[in-house]
């Protein structure tokens, strides 16, 4: 017979100290039946018990592939989600705070962009004329809308060529739930701003005429990431009014003036692998998670390298700062007790379609 489920309480006062040691202890318990994954922009106090570390995908991907009966996402909903859709049948993907979500993916949920679907319908034939494309930072629904709708799944480092499949197959692509990496990428294929237009999902038709959705070749849904929308263009003016021989890197969720003030534009993997191959003695702007950049930093600081980051005030994932010591804590003795707590699970009608854009994505990129 199980034991009783542990509960929450019982960790929600206790030092971050105890924690790491019953976190250590549960894992040595566990050992290769459990993987933690840790995403880039997860707390200190969290990342460091980390398996395997990375942006979402590759995580997920790696740990299909491991040995793990037990898989623990530390990140946001979305990204168990994907975990979820990529393991095994017999693997169990678990997000330590259910709470932690992204506002991001948030702001574009299944009833408005069926919405707007049906909206489109009225001046176009979406299902022949519009390739959906959602960002991998989205819930799974809309990734098996994608699927049952010819759509397919980007990342921020895939996002051009997964854009360059879609005008293949057909004139115009819509693009959610974020709007900046969208017009950023659309930006440097080529594709004139005013082709690019905002699907405002508060109003009516997204508040376009027909005319402009007619013009557009990429309609943008009105989403953005909280933190990479505090980046200000004159956050990197002011930096390089002092520092000049600064090279600027951000993220392509930033907007759009900003990434045209940068000297260069990559996804967290992307942001990583510049900075660690830069020459001693540069110094680096950077525009993302602040957890991340400060690892950065300090990871650099020995070799000679400056890595600053791009906003003078403090913008992390609140969301993902949900999860904390105690809830891993308390997943993984309840793992050790014989008891899963918070698996995520997505139903099966969604998971075959959001598995074939995922499919779709890793085929084309």
């Amino acid at each position: 017979m199980l034991a009783p489920a542990l509960p929450l309480e019982d960790y929600a006062l206790l030092e971050d100290a105890e924690c790491e040691a019953r976190i250590e202890a549960a894992k040595r318990e566990l050992g290769r039946r459990c993987v933690i994954l840790g995403h880039h922009y997860q707390r200190d106090e969290v990342f460091r018990h980390a398996d395997l570390t990375g942006d979402s995908l590759k995580l997920s991907r790696e740990a299909a592939r491991s040995d793990a009966e037990y898989i623990v996402f530390c990140g946001v909903h979305f990204m168990a989600e994907v975990a979820d859709i990529l393991s095994r049948p017999e693997q169990i993907a678990i997000l330590p705070d259910l709470a932690a979500g992204c506002s991001m993916a948030d702001m574009a949920n299944l009833a408005a962009v069926e919405r707007g679907w049906r909206e489109l319908s009225g001046i176009i034939d979406p299902d022949a004329s519009v390739t959906p494309v959602t960002y991998i930072n989205s819930a799974a629904d809309l990734k098996a809308f994608c699927g049952r709708h010819g759509g397919i799944v980007c990342t921020s480092s895939n996002a051009q060529k997964i854009l360059e499949w879609s005008f293949a197959r057909r004139q115009k692509v819509l693009f959610f739930p974020d709007q900046h990496l969208g017009r950023n990428t659309g930006h440097r294929m080529g594709i004139p701003l005013d082709e690019m237009v905002t699907w405002d999902f508060t109003r009516p038709m997204g508040g376009l005429s027909e005319a402009e959705i007619r013009k557009a070749r990429i309609i943008l849904w009105k989403g953005f990431c909280s933190v990479h929308q505090m980046f200000r263009p004159e956050h990197v003016d002011r930096f390089l009014e002092k520092h000049p021989e600064t090279r600027v890197i951000v993220h392509p969720e930033c907007a759009f003036d900003v990434c045209e003030k940068a000297h260069d534009i990559g996804s967290t993997e992307s942001i990583l692998k510049t900075v660690r191959a830069a020459e001693p003695g540069t110094r680096w702007l950077v525009g993302t998670e602040l957890n991340l950049v400060n690892r950065l930093a300090q990871e650099m600081k020995p070799r000679g390298v400056n890595v600053h980051f791009l906003s003078p005030t403090v913008c992390m994932c609140s969301t993902m700062f949900r999860t904390d010591p105690q809830h891993l804590a308390w997943v993984l003795e309840n793992l050790v007790a014989g008891q899963v707590i918070n698996r995520i699970r997505v139903p099966e009608t969604d998971a075959i379609p959001a598995r074939l854009t995922l499919d779709r994505m890793l085929a084309v990129a």
